[in-house]
């Protein structure tokens, strides 16, 4: 059950509670990505150590390896990764119609060829519900179809049908004991498309609603139109979760538009190549300008990395390979991010989100690498 605790008079922007069966999310949350059962880099300790409510999984590459057998025979995701808070896990659609042209598309689903070893898999409504049962996770995802971008108009069309009748079709089949199940909107940049989708869905009912087939190729603008035409559409009494993203100045912006969720690889994809998140923006650690710089990361930053650690050090770790330098940019950036998160949840609380939106929009500044970092995941998605 979702509970909206409180509305910004300057925006959409809303202050809430996601009830589950494993405890309450305070919102809007942002979520890591785990999505082979582990947030990259990072354990559990310090995931709860920073903050995190909820982590999300995928269907996909966990009916793969290590297979449900395995997962059942453990109790469970949450046991097999001994994660005792909230996961929600993706339908593994995206996956799916990421892979182009070696899939084709069935009335009841799609079928398409591992990732791994080329063997012939099919992946429906039905099947992807299952598997999300007995991964017992807290929110499932329906089965949908997202379309490129950009994509011809009919293809869209054709699409949201799809998506339609999957989401009736995942609706109805059999979950976990308290599992939840969230529809998503399609309709690619066409508002006329998103409206339908996204009220058909409602009419059908579900426990909340997600906006896909944002973030995959638009420019940023493009992004912040296809979910201003979706969230009017979706009812005030249940969350709302903007799929893949984003940056933490998406975040602050989609938070502004009435989104409560979120979820977005960024934090440890782009640590891994050194560069860190900051309230100004984003920085390369690995560049000579910190080669003696024995702060930490950011000023301020109470993360273990930035407590225990200087730039100089962490550049000297990333720069001769060693682990230990990318797990402390990942640990940095993704406490950075839930703590971007828990600013927004006390300004919507005290009243202040309108200053706090704008003095974030001053300082915060993006970069280049970030938003390629986002352009080669999907293209290595597109090609696996």
């Amino acid at each position: 059950m979702f509970e909206l605790l409180k509305k910004d008079p300057s925006s959409r922007a809303r202050l809430g509670r996601l009830h589950t069966t494993r405890g309450a999310i305070e919102t809007p949350v942002f979520m890591p990505v785990g999505t082979q059962a582990s947030v990259k880099a990072l354990d559990n300790r310090e995931l709860e150590e920073m903050g995190s409510q909820i982590i999300l999984g995928n269907t996909y590459h966990l009916s793969i390896r290590p297979g449900m057998e395995i997962i059942q025979k453990a109790g469970g995701l949450h046991r097999f990764m001994n994660w005792h808070r909230p996961i929600l896990t993706d339908s593994g659609g995206f996956q799916v119609f990421s892979l182009g042209k070696i899939r084709k598309i069935r009335e009841h689903g799609v079928e398409f060829r591992s990732h791994l070893d080329g063997s012939p898999l099919f992946l429906g409504p039905k099947e992807s519900m299952e598997v999300q049962r007995l991964l017992g996770s807290d929110i499932a995802m329906v089965f949908d179809e997202c379309p490129p971008h950009p994509a011809p108009r009919e293809e869209v069309v054709r699409a949201v049908k799809r998506t339609i009748r999957w989401a009736a079709e995942c609706r109805a089949q059999p979950r976990a004991e308290g599992q939840y199940v969230f529809g998503i909107v399609q309709g690619g940049t066409h508002a006329d498309l998103r409206k339908k989708c996204a009220e058909e869905l409602v009419a059908i009912g579900f426990d909340g609603y997600a906006i896909g087939g944002v973030s995959v190729g638009e420019p940023e603008p493009e992004m912040f139109r296809q979910v201003e035409m979706a969230e009017p559409h979706l009812p005030e009494e249940k969350a709302r979760y903007a799929m893949g993203l984003g940056t933490p100045a998406q975040l602050v912006e989609l938070v502004a538009r009435g989104i409560d969720m979120f979820d977005c690889v960024l934090p440890t994809r782009v640590a891994r190549n050194g560069t860190a998140f900051t309230s100004r923006g984003t920085f390369a650690i690995k560049g000579g300008a910190v080669k003696e710089d024995f702060g930490p990361i950011e000023e301020g930053c109470l993360c273990f990395a930035c407590r225990h650690h200087t730039r100089a050090y962490i550049r000297h770790l990333l720069n001769v390979n060693e682990i230990l330098g990318l797990r402390l940019v990942s640990i940095h950036n993704s406490h950075y991010f839930l703590q971007v998160m828990a600013e927004i949840r006390v300004h919507l609380r005290d009243g202040t989100f309108a200053a706090f939106r704008r003095r974030f929009a001053e300082r915060y500044v993006p970069t280049e690498k970030v938003r390629k970092a986002r352009a080669d995941d999907l293209e290595r998605i597109q090609s696996a």
